[in-house]
């Protein structure tokens, strides 16, 4: 059997591929998904794949398959940890941890100010894939981030470095890094080059190319270009693909990730302009944010405690709660173990939500209470998406989803209304068309109506077209305006 494109995802446990025919027409196919235990950590990546090809192959009835292409996304070995160290916390640091967050990074360590032995040490123990250093605006301070790339230069550590902070300093960063060093330097736009002005897309795309050149030699997938002959991307970061493709076909959105260990949260909205004008610092447009305490399986205990044990019991009293948990497995089986992993799920959905949107908060001062707005704005959202084990195989998924515009109560957060509208990645492809992406757009589209079962608008009628309908109204304010004084001024030559 033939298929044009297999995209494997290499996790820390499984490795998933999935197979798509039909990738250059008008109607591409999902083929169908295979799976087998990630092998990287036993020293070679292909025995992994092999096994899920395999896999694919006996549940699709196949001989074997033959495809034209193989891309892949990987989170295996701890996926791509990074440590990032800027100038102040709530500016550069801030900055670039969005852009290492929203390339699908896993950040370990983050520092402001000069580094210090300790924060050397912890680099050393941590052991990161990648270092992103920041540090003032441009033709602003340029001591401190000098300052610590001399530190990590002194390191010998051999990783790459990004270097995305003041653009004065390029130059010296480069000297820094010699030709001579065995450290790879990228040098990208500053991730925060004026005050309120954050950039972070540039910084996002090298840290992505940055990773796809390197975990080539990471032990255990040397080999992984045998087989994988398209991008390699972090597993989060084609999630946060997907969800930017998803955004310019139907707007404001936020993605749900729902995971064993962790919990995902992927938004792409505007800024509603009520709150923009009390906003007291920038956030991206997309953003991402990762809570690794919030897993159903991994950190199920966790989620127990926020709970609250004896609550829980009194919430599903038709259940053995310490039962469950003593047999507790990754996959739910019976009717009580779905009934209490669909509850943990949706601790996880309210918790993971309330950490990522903003605030409304009340400052009073000598002139009374000022109202002001923190973090992200998620109040425009029109789509809220789940994704992941958890949120696309529990019977109850889109009821723990509605849960998300309920739990506003005190109307402070910045949450969607309920208005939004929920969808399901059902054939659980996001990460995967988050990658196919890169090279066929238009084919990543049309697979995503179909696990969304949901029929994009033909042209984006969402937030752009708003914009471009508001830009020709201020167009023709401001014609009026000039025919106006054009007007006045005539008439007061004539009197």
């Amino acid at each position: 059997m033939r298929v044009d494109v297999l995209v494997a995802e290499i996790g820390s446990t499984t490795t998933v591929v999935n197979a798509f025919k039909d990738i250059n027409t008008e109607n591409p196919i999902f083929w169908g998904q295979g799976q087998a235990s990630t092998s990287v950590l036993n020293g070679d990546v292909r025995v992994g794949l092999q096994g899920a090809i395999d896999d694919l192959c006996q549940k699709m009835n196949v001989d074997s398959i033959e495809y034209d292409e193989m891309l892949a996304t990987s989170s295996a070995a701890g996926g791509l940890k990074m440590t990032v160290h800027g100038l102040v916390y709530d500016m550069t640091a801030k900055a670039a941890k969005e852009a290492a967050l929203g390339a699908g990074g896993i950040i370990h360590h983050i520092t402001a100010g000069r580094l210090r032995r300790t924060d050397l040490q912890k680099i050393k123990e941590i052991k990161p894939n990648l270092i992103l250093i920041a540090g003032g605006v441009d033709y602003g301070e340029r001591e401190t981030s000098l300052h610590n790339a001399e530190m990590i230069k002194s390191m010998g550590l051999k990783i790459p470095i990004v270097y995305a902070g003041n653009c004065e300093n390029q130059e010296e960063i480069k000297l820094i890094f010699d030709e001579e060093s065995d450290t790879k330097l990228y040098v990208v736009e500053n991730v925060y080059p004026k005050i309120d002005d954050l950039n972070v897309e540039p910084c996002r795309e090298v840290i992505q190319d940055a990773f796809e050149e390197h975990i080539v030699h990471a032990p255990g997938m040397e080999h992984v270009r045998d087989m994988v002959n398209g991008p390699i991307v972090p597993t989060p970061g084609a999630v946060m693909e997907c969800t930017k493709l998803l955004y310019q076909c139907i707007g404001n959105l936020i993605v749900f990730d729902v995971g064993g260990a962790t919990t995902d949260l992927h938004s792409v909205t505007e800024d509603s302009d009520q709150v923009s004008r009390i906003l007291i610092s920038p956030e991206p447009k997309a953003k991402r944010t990762v809570e690794g305490d919030l897993g159903v399986y991994v950190n199920m205990e966790n989620i127990v405690k926020v709970i609250g044990k004896e609550k829980l019991q009194e919430e599903l009293s038709d259940i053995d709660i310490d039962k469950v948990i003593e047999n507790y497995k990754p996959i739910p089986v019976t009717n009580d173990e779905i009934k209490f992993v669909e509850r943990l799920a949706k601790e996880a959905v309210l918790k993971a939500a309330e950490r990522h949107a903003g605030q409304i908060r009340y400052i009073y001062g000598p002139s009374g209470r000022s109202t002001l707005a923190e973090g992200k704005d998620l109040t425009l959202v029109k789509y809220i998406v789940g994704t992941g084990g958890a949120l696309t195989r529990l019977p109850n998924r889109i009821g723990i989803l509605k849960e998300i515009a309920r739990h506003n109560e005190t109307g402070l957060l910045l949450f969607p209304g309920e208005h939004a509208e929920i969808l399901i990645d059902n054939d659980y492809i996001m990460a995967s068309l988050g990658v196919l992406s890169k090279k066929y757009k238009n084919a990543a589209i049309k697979l995503l109506e179909k696990s969304l079962q949901f029929k994009f608008p033909v042209k984006k009628a969402g937030v752009q077209g708003e914009k471009l309908k508001y830009e020709i109204e201020l167009e023709r304010l401001e014609l009026e305006r000039i025919e106006k004084e054009k007007f006045n001024a005539d008439h007061i030559k004539e009197t």
